[in-house]
């Protein structure tokens, strides 16, 4: 695999109504690599590189910082149905997601589409702007807790109560939520996005784009999912040396630290067969420390509080 190379970026928009003047590399603000991961919330195949985002965040995390864009344009928002991928009906979206669950290993229920399909996906970008108008960890959080309640409980989050509903779970302020979702702030800050995916050639999702601390060198751009030691090849040829991996927690930290995964995502971090993953958070499960939550691919783990 050999990752594309892009140029520049559009303008970044501040939540203040300001913008930057250049269309540079980003700043790293003290650590050398920014990666840019172009995402569509609703999309099965993002909800696929979640445990490679997992690990590379604990044992790399100290050498880049990831910003979440939405990615596609505003016509794929608009409609599900992709004929140049065969996909005409809600059908056809249930199958692939259904193909895509079993091949990633990360739960997706197509049964969702139908029982209640979704017809308006540009809102749910939306209200990721909206959450990160709070910041950039809650915006974060917000990302897993909707994709949860979307892939896993079958929640339409292209519906606003849902989508409150998991403003609340999150711990956001909800009142604040609930005005940002309707805000030009979030509209503008989706629009950024956009142009940023625009000028990057974004095609297809999910994407990431790494960049070094070097304005002067372009980004490397890697499309689709692929195994782990890719992605630490991008990061050892943007740092120009192999970096030092963090030693990785204990599994009983890990679930401390995270409180919902999927038996997918342990098997990534820790380099072991599903199968291996799951004795061990069946040992923890026995200590009383996690209980298992079956879902229609695989299963998920949650700490027990207390």
């Amino acid at each position: 695999m050999t990752p594309n190379v892009v140029g520049s970026y559009c303008d970044s928009y501040n939540p203040n109504g300001q913008t930057d003047s250049a269309c540079s590399a980003p700043s790293q603000k003290g650590k050398p690599i920014e990666i840019y991961s172009f995402i569509d919330p609703l999309c099965p195949d993002c909800w696929g590189l979640e445990p490679i985002i997992k690990k590379l965040h604990l044992e790399y995390g100290h050498t880049f910082r990831l910003r979440h864009l939405a990615g596609g344009n505003i016509q794929t928002f608009n409609s599900f149905k992709r004929k140049n991928e065969g996909i005409k009906t809600h059908a056809d979206v249930a199958e692939r997601w259904e193909r895509t669950a079993s091949r990633s290993g990360m739960s997706c229920d197509g049964d969702l589409w139908y029982e209640d399909p979704m017809d308006t996906p540009y809102i749910a970008s939306i209200a990721i702007k909206a959450a990160e108008l709070q910041g950039k960890l809650p915006g974060f959080h917000y990302l897993r807790k909707m994709r949860e309640l979307l892939f896993i409980q079958k929640q339409n989050m292209t519906k606003e109560e849902n989508l409150i509903q998991a403003a609340r779970e999150t711990g956001l302020d909800v009142d604040e939520f609930k005005k940002d979702l309707h805000s030009q702030a979030a509209v503008k800050a989706l629009q950024c996005d956009l142009k940023i995916s625009t000028e990057m050639e974004v095609q297809e999702l999910p994407t990431l784009v790494f960049f070094n601390e070097n304005i002067e060198e372009e980004g490397l751009k890697i499309t689709g999912v692929y195994d782990y030691e890719v992605y630490v090849r991008i990061l050892t040829e943007m740092l120009k040396t192999k970096p030092e991996p963090k030693p990785l927690p204990s599994l009983e930290e890990f679930m401390n630290l995270y409180h919902f995964v999927a038996t997918k995502e342990v098997a990534v971090v820790y380099d072991l067969s599903c199968e291996e993953a799951d004795a061990e958070m069946k040992k923890l499960a026995l200590k009383q420390k996690v209980e298992k939550v079956p879902v229609k691919h695989g299963c998920f783990w949650r700490t027990i509080n207390g």
